[in-house]
């Protein structure tokens, strides 16, 4: 199974978020961090703020924090959220399978997203955060002043 781009994106800006250790970077820094367009990332940001995992001020003193929702979340649900709940396969989209009245296919590529969810469902934010990865995180952050 393959994460969508803002899932990806979505999963990085929560893990970022969680070393920020008070620091408060934009928006437009996050995505700088994370070389993706400001664009996407703002759309991100906007949902993970909607899901109540970001929270988001704007103006002086402004910038991304994690939520203690956030920082508690499960990696499943925020890939459930982003991702949807949609079969991996479109067997009745505009050409449907032939074989939809009889596969068995679709079944057992329902049941291996359940078990890919089901294996990040009990892990969470603050866990995938732990050293090494958070010093990681902090090496690839650039501070304020780098913000162009």
């Amino acid at each position: 199974m393959r994460l969508l781009r803002s899932t990806d994106l979505a999963l990085r800006i929560l893990m970022r978020l969680a070393v920020a250790a008070g620091a408060t970077p934009t928006t437009r820094q996050v995505a700088a961090d994370m070389d993706v367009p400001y664009t996407h990332a703002a759309k991100v940001v906007a949902e993970l703020q909607h899901l109540g995992l970001v929270d988001a001020r704007r103006g002086r003193g402004g910038g991304l924090t994690l939520t203690e929702q956030g920082r508690t979340a499960s990696v499943g649900a925020v890939v459930r959220t982003f991702e949807g709940d949609g079969d991996v396969v479109d067997c009745e989209g505009t050409n449907p399978c032939p074989l939809i009245a009889g596969c068995r296919l679709r079944g057992a590529l329902r049941r291996a997203q359940e078990a890919f969810f089901a294996t990040l469902d009990p892990v969470k934010m603050s866990d995938i955060v732990a050293d090494p990865t958070g010093g990681l995180l902090l090496s690839i952050s650039r501070g304020p002043a780098d913000d162009g």
